[in-house]
């Protein structure tokens, strides 16, 4: 395993959003969703655009309805993202969408990063930007279509049959589970590789020393990485 795969994986165990939320269109029709909270049981049934916009009123009751469940700290939800679950629900025909995750504060996050593979340290979640949702059929067809409208990133967790969707830039990921015990060979095949100076540095191959950060980032990757492969 050479430096380049190693900073690739580097990067994966450091996900970021460097980049401003992307506008998408607004638009100019009323707009209305049903959705149910998996965690909370509470239930939105209304309509939260119409043609002048969103609806202060509404979308102040959606920033309760999707507010962090484990803190009960809420913030506005973008209307770009609820849009984005609106057009993807028209078009695949459905009615109803369960929400398993809105809102997120930056300590639930780090929290669930900790513990969870695959959620970013600086998720679109904090910002009020994604809803990770689950629909009662057709959620493959949901995805793809999702993908198709490039309107954000799409997240596809096939083993828990959900799907991510934000208003962020467009970008799609799939966790599927199939590929964690491979990831763990890798990176054990790169621990083997890494050596310790004699001044103590951690070292891989002939390059420079890796900093704080990169061993940190090396051990949370691999902890990670064993944290799922023991929990699927």
């Amino acid at each position: 395993m050479d430096r380049r795969l190693f900073l690739a994986l580097l990067g994966g165990a450091l996900a970021t959003n460097p980049f401003p939320a992307k506008a998408a269109p607004s638009p100019v029709t009323p707009r209305r969703l049903r959705l149910v909270n998996a965690h909370t049981g509470e239930t939105f049934d209304g309509t939260y655009r119409d043609g002048n916009g969103p609806i202060e009123t509404v979308m102040d009751e959606l920033a309760v309805f999707l507010r962090d469940f484990h803190s009960g700290e809420k913030r506005p939800i973008d209307p770009a993202v609820l849009d984005f679950l609106g057009d993807v629900m028209d078009a695949t025909g459905q009615s109803r969408a369960t929400v398993l995750s809105a809102y997120r504060t930056r300590e639930t996050n780090q929290m669930l990063a900790r513990t969870t593979f695959g959620v970013a340290d600086n998720s679109q979640h904090i910002y009020g930007r994604a809803l990770d949702i689950s629909l009662s059929d057709k959620i493959e067809d949901a995805m793809e279509t999702a993908r198709k409208m490039k309107r954000g990133g799409v997240g596809w967790y096939p083993q828990s049959r959900f799907i991510h969707l934000d208003s962020g830039p467009v970008r799609n990921w799939t966790l599927d589970g199939r590929n964690f015990d491979h990831m763990i060979v890798d990176l054990k095949a790169l621990v083997a590789k890494l050596r310790i100076s004699p001044q103590g540095q951690l070292l891989v191959g002939h390059h420079k020393p890796l900093n704080v950060a990169q061993r940190l980032a090396l051990h949370r990757v691999i902890a990670k990485a064993e944290f799922v492969a023991s929990h699927h």
